[in-house]
């Protein structure tokens, strides 16, 4: 073996080592550090040793992860919301087709340019970000989830964002639920604003 191959080897292992580490995703700056440069990182990608993820994102063995473990490693800082949140509290039957993540108003757009797995991002003030946030084991990793009182007042607040039939459907077995916090919604609804509706559509029957 020629010492350029042995050279390349060894820094195959090397990346599969801190790919581990990383969850399976590096940034190209994590790449620069370890001696790599633009046309190393490509000539990676061209033979299939790499996989460009999404813009600045690299990964080894990341596009045969399943979508659950792509959105827990890509946005562990996000929170799963509205109908992602819906089907994963017991409200849906079924997953959406396309992952709701609230984000920090002031993270970069150029993180949701992506084609796969499909993510619509919904940009909240930092202060509210984790409001009712509750960790949720997704795939092989982490995320967040809104519990759900913090869930019923932003479908509330976005009702005009969900199918009537979704939104009647979670109302419906909110007020039903054996183990529900209202001074927890009380205190959610005053924060989202949205207090009125509350008490206009599931008040009189908690």
């Amino acid at each position: 073996m020629s010492k350029v191959q042995e050279k390349k080897e060894a820094l195959v292992k090397k990346l599969q080592q801190e790919m581990e580490i990383h969850g399976g995703l590096m940034k190209t700056s994590q790449l620069y550090e370890l001696s790599m440069d633009y046309r190393k990182i490509r000539q990676f990608v061209s033979e299939g040793i790499l996989e460009r993820v999404k813009s600045g994102y690299y990964g080894m063995g990341f596009s045969i992860k399943s979508e659950e473990t792509m959105v827990s490693e890509l946005f562990p800082d996000g929170v799963l919301c509205l109908e992602s949140a819906l089907f994963y509290q017991g409200y849906l039957d079924t997953r959406p087709a396309c992952w709701q993540i609230a984000v920090d108003k002031n993270t970069s757009k150029s993180r949701f340019k992506i084609n796969y797995p499909p993510i619509q991002p919904y940009y909240a003030e930092p202060e509210i970000l984790m409001l009712g946030a509750e960790e949720l084991i997704l795939g092989e990793g982490k995320m967040f989830v809104y519990g759900k009182e913090r869930l019923v007042c932003d479908c509330l607040k976005f009702e005009e964002k969900l199918d009537r039939e979704i939104l009647q459907k979670m109302l419906y077995h909110y007020i039903r639920e054996s183990q529900k916090d209202i001074q927890k919604l009380t205190e959610y609804a005053k924060i989202r604003r949205v207090t009125q509706k509350v008490q206009n559509r599931i008040g009189v029957w908690l």
